[in-house]
């Protein structure tokens, strides 16, 4: 049987796709059962679209909940979703994210995107990285799955440190993604 796939976004759409080409290429074992937008006209539901997954946007946790439990979701991936959402009972310990960066550090309310590098940078780390946890709760909480560690070069902007830790969640979130849905 193949997994379920809701997916959570809010945005261009990027991880989302990623995960897409990871299932078409078969390197993930699972169907996209919907694609959620926290807003309309998002990047993310134009590549939905291409795709031919089905799509909605949902402004409130209630309407995300409704939306999943209507596509008969088993797990969710938030794929830069940028609202709190706490999955209910039936969805914790099924709904995965990917932070750009090693959490615990870099993580919590407003810890996304570019201002996570920016703060790495700020804070004059060594290394970064990208996380695939468990969402329970908390921003950035929930049991650590995988991580990849991206050094921090000398002279790194944070758009060429981005660059780096999104080419790291490309290879880490499928791969974390294929052995939870195996187990």
């Amino acid at each position: 049987m193949v997994a379920r796939l809701g997916i959570l976004l809010s945005g261009a759409g990027t991880t989302y796709a990623n995960i897409a080409e990871a299932i078409r290429c078969g390197r993930l074992r699972a169907e996209i059962a919907v694609v959620i937008s926290s807003k309309s006209g998002t990047g993310g539901l134009l590549k939905a679209a291409s795709y031919g997954h089905p799509t909605a946007v949902a402004e409130n946790p209630e309407a995300v909940t409704t939306i999943l439990r209507a596509h008969h979701v088993q797990w969710v991936a938030m794929c830069g979703w940028l609202k709190y959402w706490d999955p209910p009972a039936e969805f914790r310990g099924h709904t995965v994210n990917i932070h750009p960066s090693l959490l615990p550090a870099f993580g919590g309310r407003g810890m996304y995107g570019r201002a996570v590098h920016e703060a790495v940078i700020a804070h004059g780390a060594k290394i970064s990285g990208c996380t695939v946890h468990l969402v329970a709760g908390g921003y950035d909480s929930g049991p650590i799955l995988a991580q990849q560690a991206v050094d921090v070069a000398p002279g790194d902007s944070a758009d060429t440190l981005q660059a780096r830790v999104q080419a790291a969640e490309c290879e880490l979130y499928p791969l974390a993604l294929s052995d939870l849905l195996r187990d």
